[in-house]
């Protein structure tokens, strides 16, 4: 009732708030200013009664809510918890114990696979060397071109086969994976 009475009360200030702001845009050019101050001051000192109003009804309402779940959780009686809410914890625990094991091969094939490409990386540079060692001992002894074409034609077309035998083995490793585990 005070909470109420209180704020018709300080929306009558902010009716009469407005009426002044009229009536100090009436006033004298030499005395609006200062009118349009004081009335200024005034609607924000009402604005912060009406905030500190709120304030306290949020509060209160905060309170309430507090006690009423209060005595909610003391007049509730506390059973036993039924058959159905249990955890079937050995089955978690298997089918974690199968999830690292899972983890633990994809970590294995991932090294491998790391291990495999350092030994193709390693493979490449010493065919590199050797190439262009060969295409110095060719045109010492002036092989022609022809021969020359056949040769990185040849070694084009095993880049592809190593490429696809590549991918061909990704593959199966993938399909190795998904049906194993």
């Amino acid at each position: 009732v005070v909470e109420n009475e209180i704020q018709a009360r300080i929306d009558n200030i902010f009716s009469s708030l407005e009426r002044l702001e009229i009536l100090s845009s009436k006033e004298p050019p030499n005395k609006r200013q200062n009118a349009k101050l004081r009335v200024d001051q005034l609607k924000y000192d009402v604005q912060h009664l009406q905030t500190a109003l709120r304030n306290f009804q949020h509060r209160r309402y905060i309170r309430e809510q507090q006690e009423r779940q209060r005595e909610e959780l003391l007049a509730r009686t506390f059973t036993t918890n039924d058959s159905d809410t249990t955890i079937p914890i050995d089955e978690t625990l298997q089918f974690n114990e199968s999830l690292q094991n899972a983890h633990r091969g994809m970590d294995d094939l991932i090294g491998s696979g790391t291990n495999i490409l350092q030994g193709l990386r390693d493979q490449r540079v010493t065919l590199k060397g050797t190439h262009k060692k060969i295409l110095d001992v060719a045109n010492m002894l002036g092989l022609s071109n022809t021969v020359m074409r056949l040769i990185e034609k040849r070694a084009f077309q095993d880049k592809y086969f190593m490429i696809g035998g590549m991918i061909l083995t990704c593959v199966i490793m993938f399909l190795v994976v998904q049906y194993l585990t």
